[in-house]
């Protein structure tokens, strides 16, 4: 899928600045809008931000849910690639963030060697990865319901948000975020993250030992329905064989949407906290001893 216009002028402001780059990677049902205020945060922490959509991606809520057939039919390999082909015009390797979706896609991208730190945010499982919670399959019942969802744009009612996403939250503002962040999205990633066990050819997978890796930080959300901890722990010890720094740090009292939900921010700082101790906003590499000393995990 070519890079869109949008897409090329962050590469090009990034490049300009000679800042580090920080790529961020949203997952199923929002929009690379959702991370407007992490950017902003790492920003202001000196580092340039660049927020690459999914192939198509509308430019809106609003547009996303006029036109939902726009986000049938993406797959995970087709989108790794495109964030893939934004990367590879960077100057510098990237630190990579991503949610849920997002967070598989960045352990793709970091198993291809192309980042410099990796934080994964209640990532989707990868093949290799087991556990299937009775929640997660709940969570994913919207798509996986319905066979014919693999070649469709799956909505998520209010109910299936406020349960895959908003549990922990009070009522009044997971019904604020559904209005607005809730999008359309394609169904094939959740079927090939289904099946990704039974395929050994599937997309859903993670090259967990290159040694070009980097350092990998997973977040898990306490209370996350939708990628519960039994997941994001089963992602960490499959990740953990790496030779490179491998983290996991549980947010308390969290759910699926701790990206864009009130405590962000909280979320935010970790997830700045752990790439800061690898890569500076100027790009130049942590000495060793500082990036340990800030190990928490």
């Amino acid at each position: 899928m070519p890079i869109t216009d949008h897409e090329a002028e962050q590469i090009q402001r990034a490049n300009a600045s000679g800042l580090q780059p920080v790529v961020l990677v949203h997952g199923l049902w929002l929009l690379p809008s959702s991370w407007d205020r992490w950017a902003t945060l790492f920003e202001e922490a000196g580092y340039t931000t660049l927020a690459p959509g999914w192939p198509d991606d509308p430019d809106t809520v609003q547009e996303a849910n006029a036109k939902p057939e726009v986000f049938a039919g993406k797959t995970v390999g087709q989108v790794a690639d495109h964030v893939d082909d934004v990367i590879q015009k960077l100057d510098k390797k990237p630190a990579i963030i991503g949610h849920s979706f997002g967070g598989l896609l960045v352990q793709i991208l970091a198993g291809r060697g192309l980042a410099s730190a990796t934080v994964a945010i209640d990532p989707a499982p990868f093949r290799g990865v087991l556990p299937l919670p009775i929640s997660a399959l709940k969570s994913a019942r919207p798509a996986l319901g319905n066979p014919a969802n693999r070649h469709r744009a799956v909505p998520l009612t209010y109910d299936q948000f406020r349960y895959g996403f908003a549990n922990a939250v009070t009522e009044e503002e997971a019904k604020a975020l559904y209005e607005e962040f809730a999008v359309p999205a394609s169904g094939a990633p959740l079927f090939q993250a289904a099946a990704a066990n039974l395929n050994p050819w599937t997309e859903a997978k993670v090259d967990t030992e290159n040694p070009d890796r980097g350092p990998l930080l997973i977040v898990s959300g306490e209370k996350d329905n939708t990628v519960p901890w039994a997941i994001a722990n089963a992602s960490f010890k499959r990740q953990d064989r790496n030779e490179a720094v491998t983290e996991i740090v549980e947010m308390p009292n969290r759910g699926h949407a701790l990206v864009i939900d009130s405590g962000w921010r909280e979320v935010a700082d970790t997830a700045l906290g752990f790439i800061s101790r690898f890569v500076a906003p100027d790009g130049a590499s942590v000495p060793a001893q500082t990036a340990a000393a800030g190990t928490t995990s």
